[in-house]
Parts: structure tokens; C-alpha cells; sequence
């Protein structure tokens, strides 16, 4: 799940999770950008990366339980979860089954890009769409180069994990439940068009703290164009550092 396993030494762990389609690798600047004592682990899903040959989830029960199980060995330190987009809706959804399990509970919930979960999502399903009608979505969205999406080949390898992956925030239906008892930050893209900034304060629902809200420059994906930002905004919240004036 892990590129390496969680070090001995850390003061706290960051575990983090992809948007649709991605993988580990997209925490790559998150990761560099890391104060001293916080190890980032992006987790890698099944059907891409290190775990290509394993089947991709298509549903988000299977998924948060299976993380969960993962997980669990790796949670005797403090630790604190990120998602991105679809990964934030997981990420939620397993803070959630943590505490169904009596788990140690996260010291933060960092959500970017994605509302809240009981936000009505529109729009066709990509998961049952044809190839062109998700390439067009994905060229949209600004995530994924032109020049991906014009390979064939890697299309090919892409498409499955995508359309599994959209069937999961797709078939998704939220059922509510008491406000987690941890502080949330959510992230935001000041020109997201997918998730702007006006249906993220519907996350104060699920906390019974103080829920932070942080816009910064750019579209869907700010995430990878300002890693080190979005970075001060997790030490920031960790309380790793004293928020700038």
C-alpha cells in the first residue's frame, strides 16, 4: 500500500489519498515539501502503480473497509489524513469507519477539492460513458496532459482504473452520522469549476470542532501546482508551525 513503511521515527504520519484516476505519485511535491518529523505516505489504490495487477474497487464500502484493514497496523503513531477530490471523499468515509471500529482516531481531517458529502452531484456518469465523452471530462478538468490523453496505449492502461474509480464517487450515497469529533481543513481552488469554493463549507456539518477553510490560486488541481503551499497549510493545521500574519 505503502512505497516504504511507515519509519520508527516519525512524529507524525500524513496518510494521503488520490484523486480518480491518480496515484502515489501525485503526492510526490507534498512529500518533498514535509517539514522535519511528518512522514507523508501516499497510499497506492488498487489497478495502478506498484499495484497494476490487482483489481480496482467500485465501490466505496469495499474500499474504506480494505483501507481500513490496511491500515490499521501502521496507526501507533499520530496520524492525520489527506484526500484530494474522490481521495477526500474516502478519506472522510474512512475516519468514519475508523471510528465504527474504535480505532485511534486521526489528529486531523484534511479534505481538498471536493464537497461535501451531502452535496447533490450532477452531471452524466462517467463510469458507464463512452472513451470519448471521458477523455473530453478529464481534458476539462486540466489534470491530465493533452498528450495523455492521446496515447493510446496509455489510455488503454488508464481507462479501467478511471471508470472504477468514478463508480466509486458515482454510486456513492451518503447516509448521515454524528459529527466526527476532530478538527477538519478543507482546500479549495479559488477557479475550481469542479468543486468551487462556495460547496465547501458544507463540511462544518461533520465536525463538532472548528472546520478551517483554505482557497488558494488556481483550478481543480492546485494540489500539484502548489505543493508547497498546500503543505504550510497541513503543518499549519498539525500545528507544526505558527500560521503566517
Amino acid at each position: 500500500m505503502f512505497g516504504t513503511g511507515p519509519a520508527p521515527g516519525d512524529r507524525l504520519r500524513l496518510f494521503c489519498f488520490p484523486y480518480a484516476g491518480g496515484n502515489a505519485a501525485a503526492y510526490r511535491g507534498l512529500r518533498a515539501a514535509a517539514p522535519t518529523g511528518l512522514g507523508v505516505y501516499p497510499v497506492e489504490l488498487p489497478g495502478r502503480g506498484r499495484r497494476i495487477r490487482e483489481v480496482p474497487h467500485t465501490a466505496m464500502a469495499s474500499l474504506v473497509a480494505s483501507l481500513a484493514d490496511d491500515l490499521q497496523g501502521a496507526l501507533d503513531r499520530p496520524y492525520a489524513l489527506l484526500g484530494h477530490s474522490l481521495g477526500g471523499l474516502i478519506a472522510y468515509e474512512l475516519a468514519v469507519e475508523l471510528r465504527e471500529r474504535g480505532a485511534p482516531p486521526p489528529a486531523h481531517l484534511f479534505l481538498s477539492a471536493i464537497a461535501a458529502p451531502q452535496w447533490p452531484r450532477t452531471g452524466r456518469p462517467l463510469h458507464r460513458a463512452g472513451e470519448a465523452e471521458v477523455r473530453a471530462a478529464l481534458l476539462a478538468m486540466g489534470g491530465t496532459p493533452p498528450e495523455l490523453l492521446a496515447n493510446e496505449e496509455i489510455m488503454a492502461l488508464a481507462l479501467p482504473v478511471l471508470r472504477a474509480d468514478h463508480s466509486v464517487l458515482e454510486t456513492y450515497r451518503y447516509r448521515p452520522r454524528p459529527p466526527l469529533p476532530l478538527p477538519v481543513t478543507v482546500f479549495g481552488g479559488s477557479a475550481d469549476e469542479v468543486a468551487p469554493p462556495e460547496v465547501l463549507g458544507g463540511w462544518r456539518e461533520h465536525s463538532d470542532r472548528p472546520v478551517a477553510i483554505r482557497l488558494f490560486p488556481g483550478g481543480h488541481f492546485f494540489l500539484t501546482t502548489a505543493p508547497a503551499e498546500v503543505m504550510r497549510g497541513i503543518a499549519h493545521g498539525l500545528g507544526l508551525l505558527r500560521p503566517a500574519r
